[in-house]
């Protein structure tokens, strides 16, 4: 994301226009020069001298405020980013008609810059078919609408309608603004199921054999995809990190847990990506009570292989059919060692074979390599011969390779 994106935060009226204020803080501590549009109603909630002292910008809600500047145009046109957080049900309705009767409304319609609506309302109002045909509207338009998340509403009303958290929004901007001058939203349309995280094969209530995936490269995937326009479930298990915003979390310990969980998420999805570090085996006995150290030394686990839950999707993936567009795409992910037998290449391809995916998203592993790290490298391997090299950057660009490699086997099978 260039460090001097002009950023226009769109507030609208609702008990969420708090929130903005973090959101706010987020883009001008990272050095974006931030213009803050309120509407009337939303001043009602935060005021204008609060939006001015963070922003260093005055605020204003109307078109006839500093007319010799043309205001309604100029702001838009002038944009990187356009973000409206909250965006009540109210200025979804105005944005998908078109209607331009403050500032705010005047700057979508002048802005040619990505878009993100982030709605906050009651579920009521957020599952009315008024505004689900708003938002596809706005979806058929280019905008990114990130769906709400699920949670406590104002009162004790609870349910889908809760504005994401301020941090999770910001992250989905900057995955917007990186892409905007090659990438428009092109998942668009598409559901995608990502796995993540490391599953846990429990011994006792206390021990469980696992592994040291963090999540974060599952995570950048599903952040990255709701940036460009898909919708987004997330089979996580056991991460420690908040939902990303937009995206549909279903957690999940065990390999079991995993394996139900992406074959009903599959059944309606564009494309799979198992980025998930899933346990091989599992013990063929789960102890219902601690185990005791005893006197005799540790006693031997036997092991009971897993269900291979990629070569499974592999083989049962939806094709395309009368109506369809495409074939499903699944890809996995291979965190590999060379040996004495082969390198990680050699023992990415054979695998790539073994589970008949797609794409096999191959990365060397080890102690400071792979897991636990905000950055990584890999070679994306595909049935079709082709090998694309992922130099080691941040865990968002290899998403974004990835979906890149995704988006075009959709463009190719649809020919």
């Amino acid at each position: 994301m260039p460090p001097d994106a002009n950023v226009v935060l769109g507030v609208s009226g609702g008990i969420a226009a708090y929130k903005a204020a973090e959101l706010l803080r987020r883009f001008t501590e990272t050095g974006h020069d931030v213009r803050v549009v309120p509407t009337r109603s939303a001043l009602a909630f935060v005021g204008a001298p609060t939006w001015a002292a963070l922003s260093g910008k005055p605020v204003t809600t109307d078109v006839w405020d500093e007319v010799h500047e043309v205001p309604h145009v100029r702001t838009g046109q002038r944009a990187d980013l356009v973000v409206v957080a909250p965006a009540t049900a109210d200025l979804l309705a105005k944005a998908a008609a078109g209607l331009a009767d403050d500032l705010l409304t005047n700057t979508l319609l002048t802005a040619r810059c990505p878009v993100v609506f982030a709605p906050a309302m009651h579920t009521e109002m957020w599952l009315h078919p008024a505004t689900q045909d708003n938002v596809a509207t706005l979806r058929r338009r280019g905008a990114i609408v990130i769906d709400p998340a699920v949670g406590r509403l104002t009162g004790a009303d609870s349910g889908p309608g809760r504005l994401p958290e301020p941090e999770q929004i910001f992250q989905v901007c900057l995955r917007v603004l990186a892409g905007r001058e090659t990438r428009k939203p092109d998942l668009a349309g598409r559901h995608v199921v990502v796995s993540a995280g490391g599953t846990r094969e429990h011994l006792d209530p206390v021990r469980f054999l696992g592994n040291r995936s963090s999540g974060r490269q599952g995570y950048a995937l599903a952040t990255t995809a709701v940036a460009r326009g898909a919708e987004v479930t997330l089979i996580a298990a056991n991460v420690d990190r908040p939902d990303p915003a937009g995206a549909k979390v279903v957690r999940v310990v065990s390999t079991a847990d995993l394996r139900l969980a992406v074959l009903e998420a599959a059944a309606t999805a564009d494309a799979v990506v198992m980025a998930a570090a899933v346990a091989d085996f599992r013990p063929a006995t789960v102890h219902p009570n601690k185990m005791k150290k005893g006197t005799d030394g540790p006693a031997p686990v036997e092991l009971v292989r897993n269900p291979d839950i990629l070569a499974e999707l592999a083989g049962t993936r939806r094709t395309a059919g009368e109506g369809e567009r495409h074939r499903q795409v699944v890809v996995g992910f291979a965190a590999e060692t060379g040996d004495a037998d082969a390198d990680v290449l050699a023992h990415g391809r054979a695998k790539l074979v073994a589970k008949g995916c797609d794409l096999l998203v191959v990365n060397e592993v080890g102690h400071d390599l792979g897991f636990e790290r905000p950055d990584n490298a890999a070679v994306i391997l595909g049935a079709d011969g082709t090998e694309v090299e992922v130099p080691n950057g941040p865990k968002e660009s290899l998403a974004d390779v990835v979906w890149d490699q995704v988006a075009r086997r959709w463009s190719e099978s649809s020919r």
